[in-house]
């Protein structure tokens, strides 16, 4: 279907729906490199004035993908739930835009939609929005999950604790997780990103973060973000709590991380059959960011963020434990600057709220991109303001094993003193019982715990 606009004596004209998409997104630099983004400012506004009147109904019509060649618009279709798509089925994109952003669309709304809508439709709509637009949504959605805490709850704001060593080093990891749960991170997750995806050495680690959880009672839930099928061989001999997964928004883009949805339906029936879980039996864990599809040269002329907002169908599949958007990671190629990498991170975050997912956000930028630690602490206050669940916390903010600058945390505590927000309640009531932190959230002297728990190494 051929859509157009005449906007003084010009008319534009785009061939197709997912040429509107990319046409009307905010200019990022990976979209400029596949050749997809508009020529010109104007062609831009003529897109998004196109977008604002395609019915929700005609993304159900005309795939971006087609149907036949990929399983993941095979799902989006296939569990598509009218139910929750009728309150918004008569809905232009425009006119979804407006009530999002209305009384109406209240968090108990938003999170009955969630299953109604399709990542073409929350990416569409979230190209007509400002920031402050992509925040005030953001911020009304509500999505809880559980493990051994509770995560996502109004008011919280929790931290995976992020101790990577450029050589698995035991100690070195032991340290650095010592440091982060003295400074009241680790509450998403204690997750650690091997140096190789060794089984030993990934089953070696996996027991010495459970050696020390259940030495002192930590009401959290250990990683270490193995391929997924490396988690699967281990799982008869190591304690595996979440299964990690990088994913994407193409068959073609998960076929280059090894991994399709058979294979992450295998894995979460494997972890679920481990019943490790106390409070709640999430079991997954997904990382994704966009740029990924076009790394892969696997984006089928889509843009970046129509198909980030795709690989959050396929978490959504998996009811996982945490979502998280590396958002600067993958360099300036894809996000080139602190503003475009600021956009594309509260475009995310809202997309995977919107569409019902636990999204946390890598703050993150790599050391040959246009951006800085201003920018990160820029960022980190508008996702905080936006109700996002989780950020990392890395030492000094600098990942020695992955090369790249992200939060720290001390960067945790600025956000939670700031915005007035605290831990998971289970964690938090660990913390206070350590003597980490008193009833008002603040720090405690640590030389006592700091000495208690090197005792266990």
């Amino acid at each position: 279907m051929i859509y157009n606009t005449t906007i003084g004596n010009i008319t534009y004209n785009f061939i197709d729906l997912k040429t509107v998409l990319a046409k009307a997104t905010p200019y990022r630099s990976g979209d400029a490199l596949a050749g997809l983004t508009a020529e010109s400012y104007e062609e831009r506004v003529a897109a998004q004035i196109v977008l604002a009147d395609i019915p929700l109904q005609q993304f159900l019509q005309e795939v971006v993908i087609p149907y036949e060649t990929d399983e993941i618009t095979r799902l989006i279709i296939d569990t598509h739930d009218t139910q929750a798509f009728a309150p918004v089925a008569h809905f232009t994109v425009g006119e979804l835009r407006d009530w999002l952003l209305s009384d109406a669309a209240d968090s108990e709304m938003l999170r009955y939609i969630a299953r109604g809508l399709t990542p073409e439709m929350v990416a569409a709509v979230s190209k007509l929005m400002r920031n402050q637009d992509l925040i005030s949504v953001a911020r009304k959605c509500e999505v809880v999950t559980k493990f051994r805490n509770t995560l996502g709850l109004k008011g919280r704001f929790s931290v995976r604790l992020q101790p990577n060593h450029a050589t698995d080093d035991i100690k070195g990891i032991a340290a650095s997780m010592v440091d982060g749960l003295l400074y009241g991170s680790g509450d998403a997750v204690i997750g650690i990103n091997p140096a190789t995806d060794s089984p030993a050495m990934t089953t070696q680690l996996l027991q010495m973060m459970d050696e020390l959880r259940q030495q002192f009672e930590i009401p959290t839930q250990t990683c270490v973000l193995c391929h997924i099928t490396t988690a699967l061989s281990i799982m008869p001999q190591a304690p595996v709590d979440l299964v990690f997964q990088s994913i994407g928004g193409t068959e073609k883009t998960n076929s280059s991380f090894g991994v399709n949805l058979s294979i992450l339906a295998e894995a979460q029936q494997a972890a679920l059959s481990l019943n490790r879980g106390t409070v709640g039996n999430h079991v997954m864990y997904f990382e994704t960011g966009q740029g990924s599809s076009l790394s892969a040269s696997a984006h089928a002329g889509v843009d970046q963020q129509t198909c980030e907002a795709r690989a959050y169908a396929v978490a959504r599949q998996f009811s996982p434990l945490l979502v998280n958007t590396v958002v600067g990671f993958i360099g300036p190629e894809y996000l080139y600057d602190g503003k475009q990498i600021t956009r594309a991170a509260l475009e995310d975050h809202f997309c995977g709220k919107l569409m019902g997912l636990p999204m946390g956000v890598d703050v993150c930028y790599t050391n040959h991109a246009e951006a800085d630690q201003d920018d990160m602490d820029n960022l980190l206050t508008l996702l905080g303001v936006a109700g996002c669940n989780y950020i990392m916390g890395i030492p000094g903010a600098d990942d020695i094993m992955l090369n790249y600058q992200s939060t720290s945390f001390h960067d945790a505590l600025y956000l939670r003193k700031v915005l007035g927000l605290r831990p998971a309640p289970e964690f938090e009531a660990w913390l206070m019982r350590q003597g980490i932190i008193n009833e008002t959230g603040e720090l405690q002297k640590v030389d006592k715990q700091h000495k208690l728990l090197q005792s266990s190494w």
